[in-house]
């Protein structure tokens, strides 16, 4: 079984006004390639910890963080920035989009930090758009988009990269209904592609749509199914 990740009783604390804070408590868990997980829990319970750590935009207090065999937990500000871009892709709730930046652009952006925008790569961003359904909006900017739109450029953008995995974060929060179904179908079909997603949700529904659901509490994991 090749992992996308591999996380050993990862432990992360804040000190808040004198106070330690055990945000996360030894939470102990494998991504094989290809798995499609929700992360759910309570308020408090480490979610957004977890997914920053996972991200690469923070390290944990203790334990360790395998990503393409390396081990995240111990890289220094700019190897994380460095595995972060090319290695993950972000899916944010509020989008996250660049307002003054066509959809093509947006989608590009993952490669601009890297340097690798070439004729060929804006060929490529532009089959992502067309993937998620807006291969005719390339010039129009976020303004022009509805919610579902932007999300789905969110999702392009996330795979310019070509990452390990996806991280999403409550990706259809501020969709309605039937716009949300849209979107995790479009990731359910990233997932039998191949992708590795893992998404953070506090909707049952949601996480209905995913092969495996870890439920978070106290930092600690209270559950691991699959179904």
């Amino acid at each position: 079984m090749k992992l996308a990740a591999d996380i050993r009783d990862l432990r992360k604390d804040y000190v808040l006004s004198g106070e330690t804070i055990r945000a996360l408590r030894g939470v102990t868990f494998q991504v094989p390639e290809g798995d499609y997980i929700s992360i759910m829990g309570p308020s408090g319970s480490g979610k957004s910890t977890l997914l920053n750590l996972l991200g690469c935009l923070d390290r944990p207090t203790a334990g360790r963080f395998l990503l393409a065999d390396q081990d995240v937990s111990q890289m220094d500000d700019d190897e994380l920035s460095e595995t972060r871009a090319s290695h993950i892709g972000f899916i944010f709730q509020s989008y996250n989009l660049i307002p003054q930046l066509t959809v093509l652009e947006n989608i590009e952006v993952p490669l601009f930090y890297l340097g690798r925008i070439t004729p060929q790569v804006r060929q490529r961003c532009g089959e992502l758009a067309d993937m998620v359904g807006l291969g005719d909006r390339l010039n129009h900017r976020p303004a022009e988009l509805s919610g579902g739109q932007q999300q789905r450029v969110a999702i392009a953008r996330s795979l310019a990269n070509d990452p390990r995995f996806i991280l999403a974060d409550e990706p259809t929060g501020n969709l309605d209904s039937a716009t949300a179904a849209e979107i995790l179908a479009l990731l359910g079909e990233l997932n039998e592609q191949g992708r590795t997603v893992l998404l953070v949700t506090h909707e049952n529904d949601v996480a209905q749509s995913t092969k495996r659901s870890i439920v978070l509490k106290d930092g600690q994991i209270q559950s691991d199914r699959r179904r």
